[in-house]
This record gives structure tokens, C-alpha cells and sequence, in this order.
């Protein structure tokens, strides 16, 4: 199947969802109505216009994605297609592997095999409760 690179501007929901940013265009929407989307630094509208290198910030949960729009699709396709779609800045990168790496190694004291016994019971109610 081949993609077609649109000629005109593409409304930002659509090229979000395209790109798999959001599972779907209501997703999307929303996330850009509730300004979790910037373009070029401004906050806007989901029916707003993206070109051919537009820059947009996008915000999901503690991460914050740096993107440079490359291709124009109004389509989703495969995920292979979509990583074509925009380029994520080396800053943007640099800063989401950190916090990955961060929430990894915060997680790992905290991961149990099943319900806490006894013991861990105390445990979560002390740090919960104090003394």
C-alpha cells in the first residue's frame, strides 16, 4: 500500500493521530484542547493547520516529546510509516531517555511478587501512617 504525502496543510488531530501519537482522533483532540499540544511554541486549536516543518511539543503524562513535522499525512498507516511523519529533536530525546531511565530505577525498589505478607503490611501502613 502506498501513502500519499498531502500537498496542503493537514489539521493538527488528524496529523497527530496519523503519526500514533493518540490511538485515536478524539484522543487527539482532547489532548490539544487541553493545551498538552503546542505548535511552533502557541497554543491552538485542533482544526489548526500544520505544515512541513512545524515544530510541536507534545505532552503525555511526565513526558515531554520535541518534534519537527517532516511528512504530511492525512492517513494512519503502519507504524513504520508514521516514524517517517516528524523528527523528535536530539534534546527531546536526550531529556525522555533520562526520565526513562529515572522512572526505572525508582520502580525497581518498588516492584513485589503478589500481595505484600504480613510484615510488608507494617511496612505500608508505617510509611503511609507513621508510627
Amino acid at each position: 500500500m502506498q501513502f500519499q504525502d498531502s500537498s496542503e496543510p493537514v489539521r493538527l488531530d488528524k496529523w497527530l493521530w496519523a503519526a500514533r501519537f493518540y490511538k485515536t482522533r478524539s484522543l487527539a483532540t482532547e489532548a490539544i484542547s487541553g493545551g498538552k499540544v503546542h505548535v511552533d511554541g502557541d497554543r491552538v486549536k485542533p482544526s489548526k493547520k500544520v505544515g512541513l516543518g512545524a515544530k510541536l511539543e507534545i505532552t503525555q503524562g511526565e513526558f515531554v516529546t520535541i518534534v519537527t513535522v517532516k511528512r504530511l499525512l492525512e492517513k494512519r498507516g503502519p507504524a513504520s510509516v508514521a516514524l517517517t511523519m516528524y523528527e523528535e529533536t536530539e534534546e527531546s530525546r536526550v531529556k525522555r531517555e533520562a526520565l526513562q531511565q529515572h522512572q526505572k530505577y525508582t520502580r525497581m525498589g518498588l516492584q513485589s511478587e503478589g500481595r505484600p505478607d504480613k510484615k510488608g503490611r507494617r511496612q505500608i501502613r508505617r510509611m503511609k501512617y507513621g508510627d
